[in-house]
């Protein structure tokens, strides 16, 4: 199913439409990109940023992004749970990171889920809440290449999650 609606970045899709996206990394190395994207975020309502990145893989945008928050006069929330690149985090990290998703939607927040490309630690975030949620691990995989496909750099990255051991953590994912 086309996912029509409007985002800020092409990079990303809808996982729970108009609360809960998720995509690559919502800045830029470039400060002026950077500034410009974020404000795309904001001015779409986006108050919650789940970053899957670690420390010193990309330039930092929480302080950026909560400056401009504030000239908005809007309160964000970023949320950290750093997943080495091409890895899987542990159950207990993962339970602690659906569980960050999960308080955030039921506040009513607008959630931006990210890593640095939006294919592997986010991909594999994303299927495990779809299996929290009641689908199965291979439905979650099947809907995820979906949501992937209408994304533009699939095109070069053609599955999400992108090892198979992330893979694999969705098939065995539960609680």
């Amino acid at each position: 199913m086309k996912q029509s609606l409007s985002r800020p970045i092409p990079e990303s899709y809808w996982v729970v439409p108009h609360s809960f996206l998720a995509g690559e990394y919502p800045a830029h190395i470039q400060m002026t990109n950077a500034v410009q994207r974020l404000s795309a975020f904001l001015q779409m309502g986006f108050n919650t940023f789940v970053n899957l990145t670690r420390d010193g893989e990309l330039p930092p945008y929480e302080a950026l992004l909560k400056e401009q928050a504030m000239e908005c006069g809007l309160q964000v929330n970023h949320l950290r749970f750093p997943i080495r690149d091409f890895g899987v985090p542990t159950q207990e990290e993962m339970k602690h990171i659906l569980d960050a998703i999960d308080a955030a939607l039921e506040k009513k927040n607008k959630l931006y889920l990210h890593c640095w490309g939006g294919v592997g630690r986010t991909g594999t975030t994303v299927g495990c809440y779809l299996v929290r949620h009641g689908r199965t691990g291979e439905e979650a995989l099947k809907q995820l290449d979906e949501w992937w496909r209408e994304v533009p750099k699939s095109a070069f990255y053609p599955v999400s999650p992108e090892t198979e051991a992330q893979r694999e953590f969705i098939l065995q994912w539960k609680e």
